[in-house]
C-alpha cells in the first residue's frame, strides 16, 4: 500500500483517497474505533465514514496522501 497508513491520520486535517479509480478529498473529523473514521467531503461538505470508501475493498491503487489547501 502507498501513502499513509490509517494509524497515521489525524483530526483537522485533510487528505485525498484514491481508491478504484475514484478520487475523494475530505477533511478527517473524528476518529472512531475499528480504523472507523466522521470524514466531510471538501466539495460537497457531506459528512460521511470512511466504511462508505471502502465498502467494496481497497482496489490496487488504493492511496492516502495529506493534502494542503
Amino acid at each position: 500500500m502507498r501513502g499513509l497508513a490509517f494509524s497515521s491520520l489525524r483530526t483537522g486535517e485533510r487528505y485525498r483517497l484514491k481508491n478504484f479509480g475514484e478520487e475523494f478529498r475530505f477533511e478527517l473529523i473524528k476518529i472512531l474505533p475499528g480504523e472507523e473514521f466522521v470524514l466531510k467531503d471538501l466539495t460537497t461538505l457531506e459528512e460521511y465514514r470512511m466504511s462508505d470508501l471502502t465498502q467494496f475493498g481497497r482496489g490496487e491503487d488504493f492511496e492516502i496522501r495529506e493534502i494542503r489547501i
